[in-house]
């Protein structure tokens, strides 16, 4: 009989519709709240994405997994309650969970340790935390979606069994070394990622919603046009970068989409008809790496009276320097469309964050400008060694998307694009620390919404004390003021918007970001990870903000 590999994976949750994703071990079945769809194969791996449909608006809807007829979950004797979700419009408060980077490493030392005692310690996972905490409370209590923003999996930091298993593949001495390179090898690091018994319990329960990052793929992917020219110098990259485009499609992508999405997208039903749709998927996500002319990983989701915009602001960048772009034009325009009014609130989620503080916004612009022959083109290689150096990269180094995303923002709020929500909140993560950022507009901009950035990173890879140290200089007063000067002296205009962090900010450690949105009000809150051990360690509250 057929059994579950990894999985049930909760994904896009409608008013009347559901989808679920799962692994398993051989072709079959899959069955969900009387829904039925047999699994696809890639590489010889069997996945299913079953699409529940004309369930009831606004209820709960407990489920179970059935591979051919016979239940594979939940799992007798779990010790976690049923998986069970509810569909929109709700009766009470929404409630989202965002954050970013999670390496998987045991709960045990030197894991477990800090990293300035091991500098493999990566302390205490806040989401393994979250789940142990949502299992003793009742089920209205769970959040409604789980936003992963980047680092699902370090593809350049293997856990202790893909290492493993990568080392009986091939010697990790020979370049890359390391890390994953082939779908099989991606498909190991996946399963050891998400078989966290809290992990996969928490991820049957609440709906996920997922973009990649860097180390999705690997680190400083798309920082620039010459490190691309560079790692495509290499005899593995290719088969690397296009063995993590297509498990990302088949991992994380796949379920961010709704059902009508997937009939528009058409590549589900085109790879299901195929004996195995690896061909199919090499050559989409060849296309994905070179010129993206049909390819969008963006994608949109309404959250009851809440619209959530995902971007990719990383495999859709347009590289060339004096045109450099987080995304083409042909993305903008869609993100452009989804970016509206007429919702309580909007909610633009992007890996990469968009403000920073100060000083390292100047520090990033001056970067773009000094690579891009600010400083004449001798100097230009001053600005790209810095922009590798320092993971330069962030909206702040796309200079001329950074001011588009705000000029986006102001006309959203300002009620030119329907009628303004009550706010507008960019959520991010990837920077390894929390904050919390107000956005302010100039008065004749006509905003009516309010804006913020809220960032929340590690759910599990901290920094070291002296890494900690570097990020607080850099958000500091004095440290802008340099910063500032010489990016002006690059030709770096100043921003047309203005921001502030919020008192208490920046927060370190493993953590959690939480928004509570009722109605037209909301409320950030974040919480960290204490580390105490695996099965006592607790969340406790260290911001809690009313945004709206």
């Amino acid at each position: 009989m057929p059994e579950l590999v990894l999985g049930p994976l909760l994904r896009y949750v409608g008013e009347t519709d559901a989808v679920i994703w799962v692994e398993t071990d051989a072709p079959c079945e899959v069955e969900v709240l009387g829904t039925r769809e047999r699994t696809f194969c890639v590489c010889g791996h069997h996945y299913g994405l079953v699409r529940a449909r004309d369930l009831e608006p606004g209820a709960w809807h407990d489920y179970q997994v059935l591979l051919d007829g016979e239940r594979r979950w939940p799992e007798a004797g779990s010790g976690f309650p049923p998986p069970a979700f509810r569909t929109y419009p709700k009766d009470g408060p929404l409630h989202v969970v965002f954050g970013s980077c999670r390496v998987a490493a045991p709960h045990e030392p030197p894991f477990s340790l800090r990293k300035d005692e091991d500098p493999r310690g990566r302390e205490i996972d806040a989401l393994h935390t979250l789940a142990l905490r949502l299992k003793d409370e009742p089920r209205e209590r769970r959040p409604d979606v789980l936003l992963l923003l980047g680092d699902q999996v370090y593809a350049d930091e293997l856990p202790p069994a893909t290492a493993d298993f990568v080392g009986r593949r091939r010697d990790p001495a020979e370049p890359p070394g390391d890390c994953v390179v082939d779908f099989e090898e991606y498909a190991q690091l996946y399963r050891e990622s998400w078989t966290d018994p809290t992990i996969r319990w928490l991820m049957s329960t609440v709906s996920t919603a997922m973009i990649f990052d860097d180390h999705d793929v690997h680190d400083d992917w798309n920082i620039s046009a010459a490190w691309l020219e560079e790692m495509r110098s290499h005899a593995w990259w290719r088969e690397h970068v296009v063995a993590a485009l297509m498990s990302y499609w088949v991992y994380q992508h796949v379920g961010n989409l709704s059902p009508s999405a997937h009939r528009e997208d058409g590549l589900l039903e085109a790879v299901k008809k195929e004996g195995d749709g690896e061909r199919m998927l090499r050559e989409f996500a060849m296309r994905a790496d070179r010129d993206r002319s049909d390819v969008r990983f963006s994608y949109c989701r309404d959250l009851g009276r809440t619209r959530l915009l995902v971007i990719d602001s990383r495999a859709g960048r347009v590289l060339e320097e004096g045109r450099r772009s987080m995304v083409d034009e042909a993305e903008w325009a869609w993100i452009e469309e989804q970016a509206t009014g007429g919702f309580d609130h909007l909610l633009i989620a992007s890996s990469l964050p968009w403000l920073l503080g100060l000083g390292m916004h100047y520090v990033e612009a001056w970067s773009e400008a000094v690579a891009g022959g600010a400083w004449g083109r001798r100097l230009s290689g001053l600005g790209e060694r810095a922009r590798r150096t320092a993971d330069l990269e962030h909206w702040a180094a796309f200079q001329g998307s950074f001011a588009r995303l705000g000029e986006l923002q102001r006309s959203v709020g300002a009620g030119e694009r329907g009628e303004p929500p009550a706010a507008i909140v960019t959520l991010s993560g990837d920077v390894h620390h929390a904050y919390l950022c107000e956005v302010a507009f100039r008065p004749e901009a006509g905003v009516r919404s309010a804006v913020w950035q809220a960032v929340c990173s590690p759910y599990r890879n901290p920094l070291n004390s002296r890494e900690r140290r570097v990020i607080r200089t850099g958000m500091s007063r004095p440290f802008a003021a340099v910063a500032r000067m010489v990016a002006l002296g690059a030709g770096v205009k100043d921003p047309e918007i203005r921001w502030r962090l919020t008192e208490g900010g920046p927060w370190f450690d493993n953590q959690v970001a939480s928004l509570l949105i009722d109605g037209r009000e909301m409320w950030m809150r974040l919480d960290k990870a204490v580390p105490v051990d695996s099965r006592e360690a607790r969340l406790d509250r260290v911001l809690e903000r009313r945004l709206a």
